[in-house]
């Protein structure tokens, strides 16, 4: 009976593990904040950021916003239904592109459109990260017409984007439209959740 007990116990044991596991590896991992790379280079708001031309888009007749995504972040894909409703509500106002942080061997362009509903320019760049400071997935950076940092962040505290107080990306969008200031939302705006990258060098 004793022996029975203690594979029971055993069993029960291995069953709370794998339970602990698949959370922490599907949830509570996420909503820790990223872990800042050692080599990592911060750069501020206001700094000139050089993109390269992107393939179909004017660049110099409206604002650019880069959406840093991996297809395979649990985190890009929750926000994801967000992004294409920014794309849709400011498209015509806001050049958007997706700087898509994952190997190219792997993905392409035209499979990362057709899977996540996509009809804007994919680029594979991981120098715009560096240049934006971006050291996870996913975030927003947003460029006016100078070619100068707007805005780095968050797109909002909630993964799902439900919190509309803290729509950090399409408040910054609305700033720049408006010919508002740089905003300063703190550090929940931009102190990085989601997926690490493999290199933050600058």
């Amino acid at each position: 009976m004793k022996t029975k007990n203690w594979l029971f116990a055993c069993w029960l044991l291995i069953i709370a593990s794998a339970i602990a596991y698949l959370f922490w590896h599907s949830e509570w991992k996420y909503s820790l904040p990223t872990p800042i790379p050692e080599n990592y280079h911060a750069v501020n708001t206001g700094t000139r950021v050089l993109i390269k031309d992107i393939p179909g888009l004017e660049q110099n007749s409206k604002p650019l916003f880069l959406h840093f995504f991996n297809p395979d972040c649990p985190c890009s894909r929750f926000n994801i239904t967000h992004f294409k409703s920014l794309v849709k509500k400011y498209g015509s106002r806001i050049n958007f592109a997706v700087v898509a942080l994952a190997p190219k061997e792997r993905y392409t362009d035209e499979a990362i459109k057709r899977k996540f509903g996509l009809s804007i320019p994919v680029v594979f760049d991981s120098s715009y990260a560096a240049q934006c400071g971006v050291y996870s997935t996913p975030q927003a950076a947003l460029i006016n017409t100078d070619h100068c940092l707007f805005f780095r962040g968050n797109y909002n505290k909630s993964r799902y984007c439900t919190d509309k107080n803290s729509n950090y990306a399409q408040m910054a969008i609305d700033a720049l439209l408006a010919q508002q200031k740089q905003p300063d939302f703190g550090l929940a705006a931009t102190k990085s959740y989601g997926c690490t990258l493999p290199t933050c060098t600058r």
